[in-house]
């Protein structure tokens, strides 16, 4: 990509270029803010470095490339964490300031800021890349700072200080200071004081002098002034305020140096400044505004009967999904079934008093994964940053089998909470941290202890590819992103994983498919071996669910979903396994207590906060079901006949049977329960009408026997998923039905 490179005259800025074209993008222009009063050298801004504002203006000649540059008229006005457009506020003139760059070169398409872990100044840089459809390089974001600093520094980077503001760090001693000679004894403050060693809480700023970008020139400081602003004993600030400098002129270029031709804009050995001084009355239209809102449109053309909806019952978070039935024949397209499903789901959603910024999570499920950018278009036309202002709900988006069954080419199943105490973790910039989510939909949400991940791909963070190296090195990538957004929220996936959900694509060979599991249960077992013997007791044993499906966004082999549980209070949370061996059930329907049952469950239970299982009926299952209902003379025949009504009819009642056994002993309700799936194979053979039939009846037994947790009898409380196979095992993914349960107490 042609990017923009914002800088403030840093270290960080120049180092975020320089990874830029390590990533194989393109430099072809600068941008910088400053004070509208050049005698000033620090304003009081949250977003902006401006000391040494004065030696900005030499980049251009510096780097051959032309310099943008706008005098900072806004201040900070709108101080909350996400950013909404605010008149007057600083963020504004970096708009300008970027729309004017566009303007003039129209082939940029990304912008790159030295972001290390400020959260406030990336949200309001993505912020104004969304508004004018540019995409956020932070190369920097979430790294290691003395990693960082050590690679700044070897990487041919000459900064200096130019202020100090932090225990141990006096203006008088430490201003004007190569950082090279600094570095040890930073670490040391860190060591002391906790201090960030690349000055990421404010405890210096720099100066780039010298660097590989500077192909044409570099930076010499001759004279400069140290302006103390507090004589504060414990941590003195002061700035070095620049009086002159000069620029010396590199004999040669270097090889590797940054490709100074920008497609007629600017030549080697020439930079121009552009000092943007509009008012920006005439502004970019925002990146979704390019389509139209389709939640406010007319009424689309559908019948009520094609529609159906399932709710659970909790009150606080429940789960609401829409698919549309009988549309073999009907079916204009996905664009046209996704926008029946979201307006449906839509209209639930305020039905029940709620809107958009409710949901936490979204499965978008299509038929084929080559209308994927067709389904983003229209999910971005109902789900917008705009209606969420606490934060976009998570997604996971997989192509599943829905026209087999009758379902049309579009399903959508949303998590929805009755409150916004949730924490939701959106990074649209593209960095070495994880990868990016570029549009309305957030890598993590954290409810009620509950996180709840996007789907992971293996894809590389810095350049968004598939990584290569097949199956197993795409598992292993796909875990490592799920590792880095789960340290966000302070927690593991090794530690505090309750569920993976790995869905396969077709296009791993079955022969090969054993391999991802070995290669999940290696890696899991070695980032435990890192851990303490503490850590490990107190760790969760998660439960897999392996899932067999068409195909995958990017034509990746796999995507994994983790689930965690991330605890308020440590010290008083722990995992229970109860012993339900002498706990005494009632029967249901014939079905008594027997070996085998365990073995069908795995499960996770949390005392008193959080209740997971996962229940599979294999083949096997399904015959001694049979057989203990139907009598041995009905056990199941090789050739499918398990299919039959009455035979699945058995295997919904002891599904129902298992749950219920389940919730009862770990002391929960039906009630609690706010996500129920069941997953069938769509060569199952039944519409998936009957199999809503079925199982509603055993629901709706199992709900007079629990008269506390009684219904209306009208909702649902489960969601039909049609895949081609699913298991607990990568290898053997031949369950005839998959129940997933997450019961959580209000």
């Amino acid at each position: 990509m042609k990017v923009v490179g914002l800088v403030s005259g840093g270290k960080d800025s120049c180092y975020a270029m320089m990874k830029c074209i390590e990533y194989g993008h393109q430099i072809v222009a600068i941008a910088n803010l400053l004070p509208s009063d050049h005698s000033v050298d620090e304003l009081d801004s949250y977003m902006y470095q401006t000391v040494g504002h004065q030696i900005v203006v030499s980049f251009a000649e510096c780097m051959g490339l032309p310099l943008f540059r706008r005098p900072i008229k806004g201040s900070s006005r709108h101080r909350e964490l996400s950013y909404k457009m605010t008149p007057d506020d600083e963020v504004e003139d970096l708009f300008i300031l970027l729309s004017e760059v566009k303007r003039q070169i129209p082939t940029v398409t990304a912008v790159s800021s030295g972001a290390i872990a400020s959260d406030y100044q990336r949200l309001r840089v993505e912020s104004v890349c969304s508004r004018l459809g540019l995409v956020s390089l932070a190369y920097l974001w979430k790294q290691d700072q003395s990693l960082l600093l050590h690679q700044m520094i070897t990487s041919g980077i000459v900064a200096i200080t130019i202020k100090v503001a932090a225990m141990g760090l006096d203006p008088a001693n430490h201003l004007g200071k190569e950082l090279d000679y600094l570095t040890s004894y930073l670490h040391k403050l860190k060591e002391l004081y906790g201090i960030n060693v690349c000055g990421e809480g404010g405890e210096y700023e720099t100066m780039t002098l010298d660097c590989p970008l500077f192909v044409n020139a570099r930076i010499v400081l001759d004279k400069f002034q140290v302006v103390l602003h507090s004589a504060d004993s414990i941590a003195p600030v002061g700035v070095l305020h620049p009086l002159a400098y000069h620029l010396e002129n590199k004999k040669s270029n270097p090889s590797g140096g940054c490709d100074t031709t920008t497609d007629g804009v600017c030549k080697e050995n020439k930079s121009f400044v552009f000092e943007v001084l509009g008012d920006g009355v005439q502004r970019c239209e925002t990146a979704h505004h390019s389509f139209a809102d389709a939640s406010d449109s007319g009424p689309v053309e559908t019948t009520d009967h094609r529609i159906r909806i399932s709710k659970t019952n909790k009150d606080d978070t429940f789960s609401i999904c829409c698919w549309l039935e009988d549309s073999l024949n009907s079916s204009v397209g996905m664009q046209e079934d996704l926008t029946i499903v979201l307006k449906k789901i839509e209209s639930q959603l305020t039905s029940h008093g709620f809107r958009w910024e409710h949901v936490l999570y979204v499965h978008l499920y299509i038929s084929d994964m080559n209308d994927f950018a067709k389904a983003n278009e229209t999910y971005v036309s109902f789900i917008t940053q705009d209606k969420c202002p606490f934060g976009v709900p998570s997604r996971s988006t997989i192509e599943l089998p829905l026209v087999q069954v009758g379902l049309g080419k579009a399903y959508v199943e949303v998590l929805v909470a009755s409150d916004q105490n949730k924490r939701v973790l959106h990074v649209q910039s593209i960095s070495s941290w994880a990868p990016s989510c570029i549009g309305p939909y957030s890598q993590a949400t954290l409810h009620k202890e509950i996180l709840y991940m996007a789907g992971q791909l293996g894809l590389d963070p810095p350049t968004m590819a598939l990584t290569s190296g097949g199956p197993t090195a795409e598992l292993e990538q796909a875990l490592e992103n799920s590792e880095a957004v789960a340290r966000c929220y302070k927690s593991s996936i090794s530690t505090s994983a309750i569920l993976f959900i790995i869905y396969c694509s077709t296009n791993i060979p079955s022969s090969e498919r054993f391999k991802v599991q070995e290669a999940m249960d290696s890696y899991l077992k070695q980032a435990r071996l890192s851990l303490d013997k503490r850590s490990v007791s107190e760790s969760i044993t998660p439960m897999f669910l392996y899932v067999l499906v068409p195909d995958l966004p990017k034509r990746a082999f796999v995507e994994v979903k983790p689930m965690l549980y991330v605890a308020e209070d440590t010290d008083t949370t722990e995992e229970t396994s109860q012993d339900v061996s002498s706990v005494k059930m009632s029967d249901h329907w014939g079905f008594q207590r027997a070996g085998w049952h365990d073995a069908c469950i795995k499960k996770c239970i949390v005392s008193g906060k959080l209740c997971a299982a996962i229940l599979s009926i294999t083949r096997d299952v399904a015959a001694k079901i049979c057989s203990e209902t139907l009598g041995a003379d009905q056990n199941l025949a090789d050739n499918q006949s398990f299919l039959a009504e009455g035979q699945l009819g058995n295997i919904s009642r002891f599904c129902v049977y298992l749950l219920d056994k389940i919730l009862v002993e770990n002391n929960f309700f039906w009630k609690d329960v706010m996500v129920l799936r069941l997953y069938f194979p769509a060569s199952i053979g039944l519409p998936t009408e009957t199999l809503s039939l079925i199982f509603g009846n055993a629901f709706d037994k199992v709900s007079e026997k629990r008269k506390e947790d009684q219904n209306d009898g009208k909702a649902v409380l489960f969601n039909l998923v049609p895949v081609l196979s699913c298991g607990s095992s990568a290898s053997s993914m031949d369950d005839i039905m998959t129940c997933e349960l997450i019961a959580q107490k209000s």
